[in-house]
């Protein structure tokens, strides 16, 4: 592997990445990768795969450089495949076979460059009987059972945005993916395909439960065990003013904290007995709204009983703890959650801005030593939204 020319911080420096762009899980993935210090080169396409929003604000472009190929010119394959020559990992995010009809499939990649790690993101996989469906994160949750696991019993599932889905499911599994793959690479010369489903990703995040379900301890229906809002001491509650507090008070003696601070010790039987959950729950949220999220917030803080304030996303990066960690950062007038995890030896860092379309094309091809294209495409000034 030729060391990556382009400035480099955390564990991955030197490990240079090949991103097609897409939407959703593949640019997330390729976020993270840089912003553990890979060399991400995201290949822009002429007017963007688009987020409907300005590129100066699409944060998962930010550690990266961005050149634009347009990959139905007849020269557009060939500078893909010059990036592949010379890169560690390929994310790419097309339905099955787009990329190999593209001329940038793992066969075309893998010929230029043996020991390539070419990483597939998407929904439902490269086979099976919805391969070559379209869909969104919420279809691929529904199907692993998941989704049917969130909300009250008594509403439907509720909507955890894309986070289960697109990023816990599918861009953390590809970059575990590709990070396992590359390590087998240098190991041995030989790069592979990783085939990264949001829906086997999912499903994988749910072993516990279904470990659980099996042993008899979980029902299979919302709202009726420990840990999906059945249990009157592992839930939120409405405060006087309407904001809300999260409880988690599962073990003994962090559930006798909680009844201490709330003033309501004589429910300490009710922790073991299911029988008593029902007027447990009518009591705790009884007295929650007896007072502000601010108020309780002061009751339970240095305190043992596993209750926190339910934050928004602008209230978030403000709160003391996170603060003082540096949880979140403010890079280019954008205040944005900073990379994890952390490194001792190799501290990683918000080092650039969103990628700009186009931006880096001529230091791309310096850092990379590639041939250089005829002309540099103009980077677009925003990117229109497109279907996945």
């Amino acid at each position: 592997m030729t060391e990556a020319k382009a400035p480099g911080q955390g564990p991955l420096t030197g490990v240079r990445v090949v991103e097609l762009a897409g939407i959703g899980p593949g640019p997330f993935a390729a976020m993270l990768l840089a912003d553990l210090g890979a060399d991400v080169v995201r290949v822009d396409r002429p007017g963007g795969p688009g987020l409907g929003i300005d590129p100066a604000g699409d944060i998962t472009n930010r550690n990266k450089r961005s050149v634009i190929v347009d990959l139905k010119d007849p020269d557009g394959p060939a500078r893909v495949l010059d990036l592949a020559e010379r890169a560690d990992i390929l994310i790419e995010g097309y339905r099955p076979g787009v990329a190999e009809r593209l001329g940038v499939g793992p066969g075309d990649c893998h010929a230029r460059n043996p020991r390539l790690v070419y990483g597939r993101m998407t929904g439902w996989g490269q086979h099976g009987p919805l391969a070559d469906r379209a869909g969104h994160d919420i279809a691929y949750i529904a199907l692993t059972g998941t989704l049917g696991m969130i909300g009250g019993p008594d509403g439907p599932p509720a909507v955890p945005a894309n986070l289960l889905g697109d990023y816990a499911g599918g861009s953390l599994y590809l970059v575990v993916g590709v990070l396992a793959a590359l390590h087998h690479a240098r190991a041995t010369g030989t790069g592979q395909v990783v085939d990264a489903a949001i829906v086997d990703g999912t499903a994988h995040l749910s072993t516990m439960i279904h470990g659980m379900l099996a042993a008899g301890a979980w029902q299979d229906r919302r709202g009726a065990n420990l840990l999906d809002g059945g249990c009157p001491y592992y839930g939120t509650y409405e405060t006087a003013d309407g904001e809300h507090m999260a409880v988690g008070a599962l073990e003994p003696r962090f559930y006798t904290e909680f009844l201490r601070l709330l003033g309501i010790e004589d429910q300490a039987a009710a922790h073991t007995d299911v029988s008593r959950w029902p007027a447990l729950r009518e009591q705790v949220a009884a007295r929650f709204k007896e007072r502000t999220r601010d108020a309780w917030t002061a009751v339970f803080e240095g305190t043992d009983a596993c209750v926190a304030p339910v934050l928004s996303l602008r209230e978030a990066p403000h709160h003391p703890h996170l603060a003082a960690r540096g949880t979140f950062t403010d890079h280019g007038g954008i205040t944005q959650p900073a990379p994890a995890p952390r490194f001792s030896a190799t501290p990683v860092a918000v080092r650039t801005g969103p990628a700009r379309p186009g931006a880096d094309t001529d230091d791309v091809a310096r850092d990379w030593d590639l041939p250089r294209p005829a002309a540099t495409a103009p980077a677009p000034t925003s990117q229109p939204s497109h279907p996945q």
